[in-house]
């Protein structure tokens, strides 16, 4: 959407990295539905079109007749916040939001201390930030990511088997995802099921090729490569698709800040199997919803996916009750109502 002089922001929500990262994702999803809400833009690099936006140079020349809110992500935004405050004099509140779950640089603890809002994604990002903040999850928008009206007809559209039982694990190809994990799971059960099928998708950058190509050899070599695939960086619609192609989801991550794949696959109507890392805990109802097995614990993993392999009927349960469990807790609109909220209480302020 392009920049109307005349609809002038009172939130700038800063995007300051080109390459797809899940903080931009957040950008991406978000500011559309909090366009309707109140007036915000995103500025920066590498957004799509249809991002509400407003060229970074106009951003840091917005007239001074009135506070608006700097909503910051990341550290360089956070800095250039400041900037624009305290150098540039720009009416600017100062809002940050924290999806780490560590122990933060003495830099960082001091960009920190300079905002005027904090947001934390998960209560344990919360407790790093020193800080009282408020915790705010992220949420799907559950009218993109739906159950598949026909998963069969989907498949084959898709290239996928039709009759399988389908697990899928989707974001970039690399240890600190527990991918390696999943693979070692799948050569343990898939011999003895017929049926199911495991599909990677996502990157797959030149740092960990190799330990891919290990993987993709332990499976070749186990006679399995036509039930374990690795389909590689899908465009986003597609990526969207196979989850609504999907029986289950495995998120068997050893770190995440956040995590929204499995959300993403609940919201299509998919039980999800997380680690507790991010906030896999606090959005999959263990037994339920999914399974929570321990962070990098092999055994718990491939237990985990046995139940639900061999249960059709409770797979079949669960990811009807993971849509409503989304719909109910963790919609983008939810989200967007509570950061507005937030921008709302900063304005607010003499």
């Amino acid at each position: 959407m392009a920049e109307n002089p005349t609809d002038t922001p009172l939130v700038i929500a800063p995007n300051l990295k080109r390459r797809l990262s899940g903080v931009t994702a957040t950008v991406v999803r978000l500011i559309p539905v909090q366009a309707a809400m109140i007036p915000i833009r995103a500025t920066g690099p590498g957004l799509p079109p249809e991002v509400p936006h407003i060229p970074l140079l106009r951003a840091a020349t917005l007239p001074r007749d009135r506070w608006r809110v700097w909503h910051a992500r990341r550290n360089t935004e956070m800095a250039l916040g400041l900037i624009l405050r305290r150098i540039l004099r720009r009416k600017f509140r100062l809002m940050f939001t924290s999806a780490a779950q560590r122990h933060h640089t003495g830099f960082t603890r001091w960009l920190i201390r300079q905002q005027e809002a904090l947001v934390a994604t998960t209560p344990q990002a919360a407790s790093y930030l020193e800080r009282p903040a408020k915790v705010v999850m992220h949420g799907v928008d559950t009218e993109i990511f739906r159950p598949a009206n026909n998963r069969a007809a989907l498949r084959r559209q898709l290239g996928l088997d039709p009759d399988a039982v389908l697990i899928g694990c989707f974001g970039r190809v690399r240890e600190q995802k527990g991918v390696d994990l999943l693979v070692k799971a799948g050569l343990r059960l898939l011999p003895d099921r017929p049926r199911a099928q495991i599909i990677f998708t996502g990157r797959i950058t030149a740092d960990n090729r190799a330990f891919a190509d290990d993987l993709q050899d332990r499976i070749n070599a186990a006679g399995l490569q036509e039930r374990i695939r690795f389909l590689g960086e899908l465009p986003w619609e597609r990526v969207v698709q196979h989850y609504q192609a999907l029986d289950l989801f495995a998120a068997p991550a050893r770190w995440e800040g956040f995590g929204l794949t499995p959300l993403e696959a609940m919201a299509c109507g998919v039980p999800a199997i997380g680690s507790r890392v991010g906030a896999y805990e606090a959005i999959i109802a263990d037994g339920r919803t999914g399974s929570i097995v321990e962070t990098g614990d092999l055994d718990a993993l491939a237990d985990a996916l046995r139940h639900w392999l061999d249960d059709d009927a409770a797979r079949q349960q669960a990811g009807r009750d993971a849509r409503t469990h989304v719909e109910d807790n963790h919609s983008i609109q939810t989200e967007a109502r509570a950061l507005v909220q937030v921008y709302r209480d900063l304005l607010a302020q003499t």
